[in-house]
């Protein structure tokens, strides 16, 4: 892989009609790397999952995981490759336990590996210890809180042992606390795992501590990257999170001083 690439976005589109969702995106994720791909509502973040794990059918572009050219592979053969996400509405498997859940993910997730029975059980509950839900892992799912069922999404995942994740909106419905905690945990499993996250976010806060580089989606197209000192004094990303009239008062204000 050149230069430690393990992900390559490549140009790519997806248009539903006239309406450009996403619009000649390209980006590059590093082995290790947790890269933030953030933007207003409608940007076009859940998009561009949807077409890198197979869901959505590519207008134009190009996916190539781990030097692979995945473009037109189906979902489940991509995620059995090691390239996974997690959904912005959680979808717990109901009627089944926390353990079982997990369980699911362990059985089904990478292949060239060990996947019976006996190994399954075993990566599951190691997954379950990481994440913090140990006590709950008897519950059901119906059973448990918001941010629980977000961890038992991301252990789910996890026990597929993937080397690219894509954690879409985790933060989505916590308050401050459960932020601080959801990124700690994020932080954590990364070197733990020495995984590669793609972190999806519409809240820049939850995302500028915890990302080693960010790229700003709006209106489909790919308006900024760079680290998130570079992205958050960038008046482009300013305008277009806070409009192009309070964007100029900041201008203003900063010239002034």
């Amino acid at each position: 892989m050149k230069d430690n690439i393990i992900l390559k976005i490549e140009s790519l589109s997806k248009y539903f009609g006239a309406l450009k969702a996403v619009d000649d995106v390209s980006f590059e994720v590093k082995k290790g790397e947790i890269v933030g791909l953030i933007g207003p509502n409608g940007a076009g973040k859940t998009t561009v999952t949807n077409l890198v794990n197979g869901t959505y059918s590519k207008t134009t572009g190009k996916v190539f995981f781990k030097g692979s050219d995945v473009s037109d592979l189906k979902p489940y053969q991509i995620a059995r490759m090691g390239l996974t996400r997690t959904y912005q509405v959680v979808k717990p498997l109901v009627g089944m336990t926390v353990e079982e859940n997990v369980l699911v993910g362990s059985l089904f997730g990478r292949k060239n590996r060990d996947n019976d029975m006996k190994n399954a059980i075993k990566r599951a509950k190691e997954i379950i210890k990481l994440v913090g839900l140990k006590k709950k892992k008897d519950s059901l799912v119906s059973d448990i809180t918001l941010p629980d069922l977000k961890k038992m999404e991301f252990a789910r995942v996890l026990a597929m042992e993937p080397e690219v994740v894509f954690l879409d909106e985790v933060m989505a419905g916590l308050n401050p606390t459960e932020v601080e905690e959801a990124s700690n945990l994020v932080k954590r499993v990364r070197k733990e795992k020495e995984l590669s996250i793609v972190y999806i976010e519409h809240i820049m806060k939850a995302v500028m501590g915890i990302s080693d580089r960010i790229v700003v989606l709006h209106h489909g197209k790919k308006i900024v990257e760079g680290t998130p000192q570079k992205v958050i004094n960038d008046q482009a990303v300013i305008e277009a999170y806070l409009g192009k009239r309070y964007a100029k008062g900041i201008k203003e204000v900063s010239n002034e001083g």
